[in-house]
């Protein structure tokens, strides 16, 4: 994932997902800071074939590992790799235990170096609907 990323205001996230209200703080969010975030409360819905129902919390915007005694390793733990997230000590376990949310966003940011500096490029749906990006 990027390091930065704009987040919905929880009326847009309330009506998006169909999650009951909620409060937030900052909508501009990078590693370290808290922001929204959507799981399943078990996985699935009441039978086999309904979606399942969505809560949504707040928590970092990077994995805390439940061993980690400093919550600044959120700074270096917000991008995990397809090829070593069950191995990596930070995501194994929660990757492992299927510990999946999805991460509501109106917009991410990326740098363009083409002036030979960082430039934050937002990059948005075209429709302006919100993105949903899959977080451990």
């Amino acid at each position: 994932m990027c390091s930065h990323y704009e987040a919905p205001s929880p009326h847009l996230i309330a009506e998006a997902f169909g999650v009951a209200p909620f409060d937030q703080g900052r909508l501009d969010l990078w590693p370290g800071y808290i922001g929204p975030f959507l799981r399943s409360p078990d996985g699935r819905g009441e039978d086999d074939e309904s979606p399942a129902a969505m809560d949504v919390l707040t928590g970092s915007f990077g994995l805390i590992p439940s061993w980690s005694k400093d919550s600044k390793i959120a700074r270096r733990t917000y991008n995990a790799r397809s090829e070593t997230v069950a191995e990596k000590p930070s995501f194994r376990h929660a990757w492992h235990h299927a510990q999946h949310c999805i991460i509501p966003a109106v917009a991410i940011y990326e740098p363009d170096w083409r002036s030979g500096k960082a430039v934050a490029t937002r990059i948005a749906r075209a429709d302006g609907e919100l993105l949903g990006i899959a977080g451990l």
